[in-house]
């Protein structure tokens, strides 16, 4: 049964423009923070409130070539306020004319469902940094899938969490991969796949999970079919289609501060590492890049002005 129930808003709203949108989210967030900056929309979006919230209450996606913003909880009047006035994106060397707004609103999503819905990834789901990925090589094939559908299981337990929600009953999970091989993925050590996803648990559409939400990364968007989940089944028939099963663990919210990567998964990856992180020889791994600068905290603040700076030209 669950526990801590709580109605979750969300807000899906996709821009029509006069151009094909050949932007980074970051360029469009960089944009948005430009021409709003009393906005209350532009905490959201520069980092501001990551101590507040370790999941991105609102995101931005370029998904074919146009321009999506999600709000979850807290980002969903943000968006709301400004798109009365968002006419326009003005990129400095290209200025994109909105003509409508495609407006999508729930607030049934974030809860355990009786049948098994299906996703696939629209952006690289960014499952592996550089504890897991470690880990990851070290598996022989056979485990790697059984490793990622843990990994999953516990990318959908955390966003629970965020949203105030505690579960007592199994998340079940299958990812069909395109490939058990990682794709590397930017300056972070980052190992990507791409494929779909079965779940007990109704997300809304053009969601992130895993690491680089932010960017983009991990966009899921849902199937028109579902595998329904009788009482009797869940733990025989699911196991034997090789179906993970995990239970979240009751406990404490984390104090940690999550960096962009949103490790969800390296706090309880080891269970003989007692909690503490492990060091890692980071020359050993094959999706290795080389890395940008860092705050003094060590901690790479890729919502702020200075970054949008140097990362890309308005």
């Amino acid at each position: 049964m669950q526990t801590n129930i709580q109605e979750v808003s969300t807000i899906n709203v996709r821009l029509f423009t006069d151009k094909p949108v050949r932007k980074t989210p970051y360029q469009v967030k960089g944009v948005i923070m430009k021409q709003f900056p009393d906005n209350e929309i532009v905490p959201m979006l520069n980092g501001t409130y990551r101590e507040k919230f370790l999941y991105p209450r609102v995101q931005v996606k370029i998904l074919n070539e146009q321009i999506y913003l999600i709000g979850i909880a807290e980002g969903v009047e943000p968006i709301k306020s400004i798109l009365s006035e968002l006419t326009s994106l003005n990129f400095g060397n290209i200025t994109f004319e909105i003509s409508k707004s495609e407006i999508e609103e729930n607030n049934d999503s974030f809860k355990l469902t009786p049948e098994l819905i299906k996703y696939r990834f629209v952006t690289p789901w960014i499952a592996l940094n550089q504890n897991t990925g470690k880990k990851y090589r070290s598996l022989k094939n056979k485990d790697r899938i059984n490793y990622l559908n843990k990994l999953l299981g516990k990318n959908i337990i955390f966003l629970a969490r965020e949203m105030g929600i505690e579960t007592d009953e199994n998340i079940f999970s299958k990812l069909n991969l395109s490939t058990l091989v990682p794709k590397a993925i930017d300056d972070n050590n980052w190992g990507a796949f791409n494929g779909e996803l079965k779940i007990n648990f109704l997300l809304p559409n053009y969601l992130g999970i895993g690491n680089g939400i932010t960017r983009g990364y991990g966009t899921i968007c849902e199937y028109n079919d579902s595998l329904s989940l009788k009482p009797d089944s869940k733990e025989t028939n699911l196991k034997q289609k090789n179906f993970s099963s995990i239970k979240a663990k009751r406990q404490k919210k984390s104090k940690r501060i999550f960096s962009e990567e949103f490790d969800i998964e390296e706090d309880d990856i080891d269970d003989n590492n007692n909690g503490q992180h492990k060091k890692i020889k980071r020359n050993k791994q094959p999706w290795k890049r080389k890395k940008i600068s860092k705050k003094p905290s060590g901690e790479i603040n890729y919502n702020s002005e200075e970054y949008h700076k140097k990362q890309h030209k308005f």
